[in-house]
Parts: structure tokens; C-alpha cells; sequence
């Protein structure tokens, strides 16, 4: 899965018709970057990695392989500075003890160093510097875990410590003031990098799976959590090189899952050679389609009024979403979240303003989408003025 990350990456059509611009004076280049502690793909390039610096491998690409403790180690050091500079220790003897944990125990918090990843890769995407950056996800356990991590992490902060207590807590102790900023900050990184992977104007999401028997099994789990998680799917590429016989159906199925997201199918011969320099790469053919602009699964929510009106209203929210097992579907709620759950994958889902202050009535499952019905809450719905 990295060989095709990687050749994608190095496709030399991925510089063609664009311009500097905002994007600044190397827009054409690429940047591939690796989350993956022993990824294979400095190998295929050729070049020794150098951790946390972007390395050339082509004219056009460059290789960024990022080490998950050091992205920690680093991102960490700032928040025990500011909370030193705080002076808190003596009044607040918990945050004494927080700087005095090191680096690779935050590995347990959930969703933190991933956070610090994305952040990272986030901050390369904004410097204008490059016209488009590929990640490569294959390495890092579980992919959607790694998209979902950004979202779960500030569903904890906030429920920890809510943004109005973080405020008042401030204002009424300025000693805070300090501790307070540096845990918005890493919420706002939480919401930006949310944001920035299921924009469809900037994301485009790439499914590579093998056509093997394991490949056929994943990939309806596959397209069912990125529809939950609303990744801008463009294509859905088979894999030739890593399966040993390709599995009758592989093809039809890949083109059904494909259709649901309006994405198209690619398949990936196996390489004829070794795959370590990058013209060999490039003999793959692969060439990664471009954000697509059109927002899917619950990046794509409609809600409407379907009956009633006032505290007698009935609401819907539905949004386009594939259950390879009906039967492991679930719903919870969390405050202004909707926690959806598919085959043991959980998901937070921001509801809309409206639907805050309502109660889940009900729930289906038809055609590849969801459908959830709404009532109003009457302890918190807003009451109609009277004459």
C-alpha cells in the first residue's frame, strides 16, 4: 500500500497546470509523508530518511518521515513551558505533576499523538510551500483510528474541562490564563484538523486495498467508516501487487462501493521489479485524483422538518451511509454529539444547532442511508413568546 501512496505522489502529472501563486514559489512540488515508525517507503525511494525534516526524491517530490514519540516530545515540551511560566505549581499542585509526565506516557491519552501528527502535516499544508501533500496511512494500525482521533480527543477536552469553565476559570484566577490558552489551542488544532480532512475542496481520500480475499472483507468496512467519517473519497484503487490471486467479484464490488461515493475504480498491476528508485515507481501508473469538491456521509447531513411544528415537531437528520453488518449499528448521545457506532467503530457527529435541544425519537437504516427522527426537548426548547 505505501508503493502506491508513494507512486502517486512522484506522478510527474501532479505538478501539470498549476502555478505558483498563493501557493508560493515550489507549488509544483509534492510532499509524501510517512507516519509509520518502520515504513518501507525510504526504501522504495532510495534516499536514508531524516525524521521530521522533508528530504528531496525527485525534482518535484520531497519525503517528510515523521517519528510519532518526536512529534510528541516536541509538541509537549511547549505546553510544560507554558504551564512552568504560569507559575502554577504551588496553587494548583495537579499541573505540577502533568509537567513532570514525560512524552511517551501521553502515547496513552487518546487520540494525542495523533493529533500531534495530523497538526503537523496540517502546518505543512498551510506554509505554501507545496501544491499537494499525500499521506500515507497504510502503516499506522488502524487508518480510520488515525482520522477519528482529532475529533475523540476534543470530545474529551471538552468534556474534562468545557470551554466556559476554561474561560471563567481564567477570569477569575488570571493565574490560569496561560493554562487556559495552551488547552484551547490544542481543542482549536482538534476542530481545525477535523475540518481540514472531510473538506472536499481540499481533501481527497484514496481507499487502497488489495484484491485478495482480505481486501474484498475490508473494503465495504472501509467505505462505511469513511462515509462516517466524512472522508472525501475520490478513488478506490485494487491493489494487484500484494494479493497472490486477484478474488472473483473483486471488481464488481470495488465499482458498487466506488458509485456510492461518485468515485471511479483504479487498478494496480504488479510491479514487474523491484520497486526501490523512483522511475520505477513511476512505471505503476498511479495518478491520485484530485479533491472533488462534493462533501459525503455526514459531512453531507440534510435535516428538515417532516411533521409538526413548536414542541410537536418532528425532525429528521439522514446522510448517505453504507452498513456492511446492519446488526452492529448503534446510536448514543453526548452532549452536542450524535455517537455513531459501526462494526465496533465509534464516531462523534456534531449535530446542527436545532437539533441540540431535541431528543433522538427514532432511527432507520434504507437504501444506504440513515435516518434519524427528533423531537423537541421540553426541558431546553426555547418557548414561543406570548401576546
Amino acid at each position: 500500500m505505501s508503493a502506491v501512496a508513494a507512486a502517486g505522489a512522484v506522478d510527474r502529472r501532479r505538478g501539470a497546470g498549476r502555478t505558483a501563486g498563493l501557493l508560493g514559489p515550489d507549488s509544483r512540488s509534492t510532499l509524501l509523508v510517512t507516519i509509520d515508525r518502520d515504513s518501507p517507503v525510504p526504501d522504495v525511494v532510495g534516499v536514508y530518511p531524516a525524521p521530521g525534516k522533508a528530504i528531496p526524491i525527485s525534482a518535484d517530490a520531497s519525503l517528510l518521515a515523521l517519528d510519532p514519540l518526536g512529534v510528541t516530545e516536541s509538541a509537549w515540551g511547549v505546553f510544560v513551558d507554558a504551564v512552568s511560566s504560569a507559575g502554577v505549581g504551588p496553587t494548583l499542585p495537579v499541573l505540577s505533576v502533568l509537567t513532570s509526565v514525560a512524552p511517551g506516557e501521553l502515547t496513552a491519552l487518546p487520540g494525542f499523538e495523533e493529533l500531534l501528527l495530523w497538526r503537523r502535516i496540517r502546518d505543512e499544508a498551510t506554509s505554501g510551500r507545496w501544491g499537494s501533500i499525500v499521506v500515507d496511512c497504510s502503516g499506522y494500525g488502524d487508518p480510520f483510528a488515525l482520522v477519528r482521533a482529532p475529533a475523540v480527543l476534543s470530545q474529551i477536552i471538552n468534556r474534562l474541562w468545557p470551554r466556559h469553565r476554561r474561560l471563567a476559570a481564567a477570569a477569575e484566577r488570571p493565574i490560569l490564563a496561560q493554562v487556559s490558552t495552551a488547552v484551547d489551542e490544542l481543542d482549536r488544532d482538534c476542530r481545525d484538523v477535523r475540518d481540514l480532512l472531510s473538506d472536499p475542496a481540499t481533501t481527497a481520500a484514496h481507499l487502497v486495498v488489495d484484491t485478495g480475499l482480505r481486501g474484498q472483507r475490508q473494503l465495504p468496512r472501509y467505505a462505511a467508516l469513511a462515509a462516517l467519517s466524512a472522508l472525501p473519497v475520490r478513488s478506490v484503487y485494487g491493489n494487484d501487487g500484494t494479493a497472490r490471486l486477484p478474488e472473483p467479484g473483486f471488481a464488481e464490488l470495488a465499482s458498487a462501493v466506488a458509485d456510492g461515493f461518485g468515485a471511479r475504480t483504479v487498478a494496480v498491476g504488479a510491479a514487474p521489479e523491484t520497486l526501490d528508485r523512483v522511475a520505477r515507481l513511476r512505471r505503476l501508473g498511479v495518478s491520485f485524483d484530485s479533491p472533488g469538491g462534493n462533501p459525503v456521509g455526514t459531512a453531507d447531513t440534510q435535516v428538515s422538518r417532516i411533521a409538526g411544528s413548536g414542541l410537536d415537531a418532528l425532525y429528521e437528520m439522514r446522510w448517505h451511509q453504507p452498513l456492511p453488518d446492519p446488526a452492529r449499528f448503534g446510536l448514543g448521545r453526548a452532549g452536542d454529539d450524535l455517537l455513531v457506532t459501526i462494526s465496533g467503530f465509534r464516531f462523534p457527529v456534531r449535530l446542527p444547532s436545532v437539533l441540540r435541544r431535541c431528543k433522538v425519537a427514532g432511527a432507520d437504516w434504507d437504501d444506504d442511508e440513515v435516518r434519524i427522527r427528533f423531537t423537541p426537548d421540553p426541558a431546553v426548547w426555547p418557548e414561543r413568546p406570548t401576546a
